[in-house]
């Protein structure tokens, strides 16, 4: 974890601590990593031809981040963008299900604000379990504002999926080498709901710059969860899009490397709760279907919940995942007060 010297907080500070919340996402509090991923949302985006997504992802960014300074909460917790990984996921999903209107925008930094202290509420609940909220203050807030946007005409439903029961479906998918490969890496890029192979490419390359694990297990991840739905007969648009893929990258990542060190236990759990993923995510889209709701990084939350509420002792450490960055990594300074004293946090 980077260190932080600061004489007052600022906007250098601002923008490290937003950067770091992008990178968040994916359990890394690195600011190129943050970069890194935030121009594979753009090029992702763009490419789809759908560029409001990415500065979605801005406001959703800057919004929750601003908020947690606001509110005066831990400031350890937002100089390392965990203020921030809940609001950019919203600034992505409200302009890919809803239509750009003033009133959906309003709507997004509404819900990227609610997310800061639903992060904070959550994780007070689940503290006694020695388990952390992670992206579901995202997933819950963004299901009530779907769902809301089937009543509300300001922000119009789009492009959410017309509910339905699940039904008979397609498993054809081109099984083609070069295919297999863009569904893998859209299966990662999808962590951030884009839509783009080269986004992949960006994020893995941004992992590795912060953790070659986190790069190692969010690729393990995404080729094993492709493996897994084609060979129990997935819908085959969802795999092509790499909708079976980014809620196993996030599994694989927190148990193969963020709450167990890597070896080979963890590894062993790490590819089990992966495996466990996928069928998670094809439960809860069965669920979801008639709502028109996506399950987001939902199978994600509730897969590595049971993975980790058993409190396995896979290393010497003793188990505790209420939290996965260090709790004072940071030393921010703030200006001399009028006794000539300097106060550190």
């Amino acid at each position: 974890m980077e260190m932080i010297q600061t004489k007052s907080p600022g906007l250098a500070e601002y923008i490290r601590a937003m950067l770091r919340g992008i990178g968040q996402v994916m359990f890394q509090g690195n600011v190129w990593t943050g970069l890194l991923f935030l121009c594979g949302i753009f090029w992702g985006a763009y490419q789809e031809g759908q560029g409001i997504v990415a500065w979605g992802a801005i406001v959703g960014v800057v919004v929750s981040t601003l908020t947690g300074y606001l509110l005066q909460l831990p400031r350890n917790e937002g100089v390392q963008g965990l203020w921030g990984f809940n609001g950019v996921l919203v600034g992505c999903a409200f302009p890919t299900f809803l239509g750009n209107t003033a009133w959906m925008w309003i709507a997004l930094i509404i819900c990227s604000m609610l997310t800061t202290w639903v992060r904070t509420g959550f994780n007070n609940v689940m503290a006694p379990w020695k388990v952390n909220s992670f992206t579901f203050p995202f997933v819950f807030c963004t299901w009530l504002f779907l769902l809301a946007a089937r009543m509300l005409h300001g922000m119009p439903p789009e492009y959410m999926a017309v509910p339905a029961i699940t039904d008979h479906f397609s498993t054809a998918v081109d099984i083609h080498f070069g295919s297999l490969l863009v569904y893998w890496l859209k299966g990662i890029a999808q962590v951030f709901l884009i839509n783009s192979w080269v986004t992949g490419i960006f994020f893995l390359v941004a992992l590795f710059i912060s953790s070659r694990w986190a790069a190692i297990w969010a690729a393990v991840a995404s080729a094993i969860a492709l493996l897994v739905a084609l060979l129990f007969g997935a819908p085959g648009s969802d795999i092509a899009n790499g909708l079976f893929g980014f809620s196993p990258v996030l599994t694989g990542i927190a148990l193969g490397c963020v709450f167990y060190k890597p070896n080979g236990r963890s590894a062993l759990w790490a590819i089990m709760g992966i495996i466990v993923t996928v069928f998670v995510q094809a439960g809860m889209d069965a669920l979801m279907r008639p709502l028109g709701l996506a399950t987001l990084t939902g199978p994600f939350c509730i897969t590595t919940w049971l993975f980790l509420l058993p409190l396995f002792k896979f290393d010497e450490k003793k188990p505790d995942h209420s939290f996965w960055h260090k709790k004072a990594p940071v030393k921010v300074e703030y200006p001399a007060d009028k006794t000539g004293n300097n106060a550190t946090e």
